[in-house]
């Protein structure tokens, strides 16, 4: 009987989530062993889990193996490094902004920490995932967790709603992309990206096939990342959700699927490109101009960033669309700097809302500057970039997309981005001119703790760092944004 062949076994490609896995657990035990009112050790414990996983991804940069690892299932190039640390970053304030919620709410928990680093990890695992199979196996890990997480609080029915909304469209979802994957292997014999790139260039798949699982797997990724149509989870699940579970769903969500979107675009679906173009070029069409026109009709906060959120799904997609270099490089920094300003934004709103999250309406911003200068001013930056106003991040993410579709000869779809962007501004511009230019409706100063605005300060400096100073992030892309096959 011949030696069975079995794949180099590989740890140090996947530490970063060994260890948020391990933090996890680690979590689980203590509060089993010695279960506390307190939830702050565990946040701690969860803080410097996400430190120790971004140093175990960052000391990948300099990789020097394989350019896949365990059986070619997960990559190990910097594209995969850069968007964990994006991720981790996200966790990393999505976790402050809840300890300070929780505590106010009286819901703390250690459980909440736990799912937020098991969503962590599944996140960051899509983002390096490099077969279909690990990529399912990642969507379904931080979904479960998203889905407990989305209706955590047991006092306010909206979230226990928005949870059993985001559980059934998303299983739907799940089943999609399970399909495409059945379908993709049916197409080349394997589920692996550079499998499946290699026997469509060669002729050896099934093109019938690999267009049905092109399109099935483009449904799973537009529910996750939250383009039209299949956005419809998105406004009721960001209003519903405690709003630091929103901020990190708006952020990581977002950030993981597209990192596999790209990866998938790029290897699996290379030899099919002009195939699948004009599906995202309708994706971004819809996505662009339905979030901003449906926005404009809300008057809940959240809900409007929601539908903003939907649109900047299709910005993105515009340099997924371009399908070249710039494009790749375009959606990175895109990706980058949406996590810091709508992470910023929703903690702003965290910061207002109060306790129940009673004050999200538009009018419970009216003369915001009064009762809280800094909250006032760090909303007016995250707010102006995202609509794309100099000299913030928002602005120069829209040129870099925008550019890498003329560049692609995708004219049309810069000209609908533009028109979008505009009436974006709209709803955005609105609400600052109620914080700066009405009374406010509450007398008297906000009382705003110094470590959530902390928080939320840091992602405004970034935020302006990377308009004013963009070739800090554009240095770090030029090798970031090459895929290793």
């Amino acid at each position: 009987m011949p030696p069975i062949d079995a794949p180099r076994i590989a740890l140090v490609p996947i530490l970063p989530e060994i260890i948020l896995v391990g933090t996890a657990i680690l979590i689980m035990l203590i509060d089993a062993a010695r279960p506390a009112r307190d939830h702050r050790p565990a946040a701690l414990l969860a803080l410097a889990g996400i430190a120790g996983s971004a140093a175990a991804a960052l000391a990948l940069w300099n990789w020097g193996g394989e350019a896949t690892v365990l059986g070619h299932t997960v990559a190990t190039d910097r594209f995969s490094v850069f968007f964990r640390l994006v991720i981790l970053a996200s966790a990393a304030i999505a976790t402050v902004l809840a300890t300070h919620y929780l505590r106010r709410t009286g819901e703390g928990k250690p459980e909440f920490f736990t799912l937020l680093l098991f969503s962590t990890a599944g996140m960051t695992l899509l983002a390096a995932a490099a077969d279909l199979i690990v990529a399912f196996l990642a969507l379904e890990l931080l979904s479960l967790s998203l889905y407990v997480l989305a209706g955590y609080s047991f006092r306010r029915l909206t979230s226990q709603e928005a949870g059993m909304k985001y559980f059934l469209l998303g299983a739907f979802s799940s089943a999609f992309f399970l399909y495409g994957i059945a379908l993709a292997y049916g197409a080349s014999g394997t589920t692996s990206l550079n499998g499946i790139g290699r026997a469509l260039s060669g002729q050896t798949g099934e093109l019938g096939l690999a267009l049905g699982a092109g399109a099935l797997l483009l449904v799973g990724f537009a529910f996750k990342v939250g383009a039209v149509p299949f956005h419809m989870w998105t406004p009721d699940v960001y209003q519903g959700a405690p709003t630091p579970v929103t901020a990190f769903m708006s952020a990581g969500t977002k950030v993981a699927g597209f990192a596999a979107l790209l990866r998938v675009t790029a290897s699996a679906l290379g030899p099919v490109s002009w195939d699948i173009s004009p599906a995202l070029w309708w994706l971004a069409v819809l996505s662009m101009v339905g979030g901003s026109l449906l926005a404009i009709a809300q008057t809940d906060v959240k809900r409007m960033l929601a539908y903003s959120s939907i649109a900047h799904a299709g910005f993105v997609l515009v340099g997924v669309t371009a399908a070249n270099q710039a494009g790749i490089s375009g959606a990175m920094f895109y990706l980058a700097a949406y996590a810091a300003m709508i992470l910023g934004a929703f903690g702003v709103v965290m910061l207002v809302s109060g306790v129940g999250e009673e004050r999200t309406s538009l009018s419970s911003y009216a003369g915001l500057v009064r009762r809280s200068p800094l909250l006032a001013g760090l909303m007016a930056l995250f707010l102006l970039s995202l609509a794309g106003i100099p000299p913030t991040a928002g602005f120069i993410a829209k040129v870099l997309v925008f550019g890498a579709a003329i560049e692609a000869g995708q004219t049309e779809l810069v000209i609908v981005g533009v028109l979008a962007s505009v009436v974006a501004a709209f709803f955005y511009i609105r609400l600052i001119v109620l914080a700066y230019m009405q009374d406010p409706e509450e007398a008297g100063l906000l009382s705003v703790e110094p470590l959530p605005a902390m928080a939320v300060a840091v992602t405004g400096v970034l935020t302006l760092l990377f308009g004013v100073l963009p070739g800090i992030l554009l240095n770090v892309l030029k090798s970031a944004s090459v895929l290793r096959f």
